[in-house]
């Protein structure tokens, strides 16, 4: 698959909690950073304290191949209990010309909510670009090798959503 395919991934899981308590869960953007190998500190931004559309927050992520990065995201989608969704953005220009705007997005990730079974299903997922990122530096200084380099980085993003699917289930099942 080639980056300007749009390419994406997914991971989910089966909560036994129901659907309200895990909402709390995939709302708090501060949660992430707790389990992500990647993402390493959230902050909303703009006077905002929760998620709603249009709502903006800032991500600091850190990898060992490269230097640590900002981003800033925008809730472009949310549904009670059911989808909470926000677009990622390189409002300092990280990667090329700053982007402040959704459609510019470097990627999109949402979680859905299914009640099932007493339970709930969460499916968490990303989609790749089309705005540019770190994977397409890498890219352009390997363009014969760009399908490896997108299946390798949508093997991370499955990685590190199977570690947040994880605590999110092991939090939501806890008794409190």
């Amino acid at each position: 698959m080639r980056y300007a395919d749009g390419p994406g991934t997914q991971s989910e899981v089966f909560v036994e909690a129901p659907v309200e308590r895990v909402w709390e869960l995939v709302t708090d953007i501060a949660l992430p950073a707790r389990l992500s190998p990647e993402l390493q500190r959230v902050a909303w931004l703009d006077g905002a304290d929760g998620p709603a559309v249009g709502a903006r927050f800032e991500g600091h992520n850190r990898r060992a191949d490269m230097p640590d990065w900002r981003t800033v995201s925008e809730v472009v989608e949310l549904t009670e209990c059911r989808a909470f969704a926000w677009a990622v953005l390189d409002v300092d220009g990280h990667y090329g010309e700053p982007v402040t705007e959704v459609a510019g997005a470097l990627a999109r990730w949402r979680f859905d909510l299914i009640p099932e079974d007493g339970g709930t299903r969460v499916r968490q997922s990303t989609v790749l670009g089309p705005g540019r990122s770190g994977i397409t530096r890498f890219i352009e200084s390997r363009p014969e090798a760009e399908e490896r380099i997108v299946e390798f980085r949508l093997e991370e993003l499955r990685s590190g959503m199977a570690a947040t699917l994880a605590g999110i289930k092991s939090l939501a099942e806890a008794k409190r």
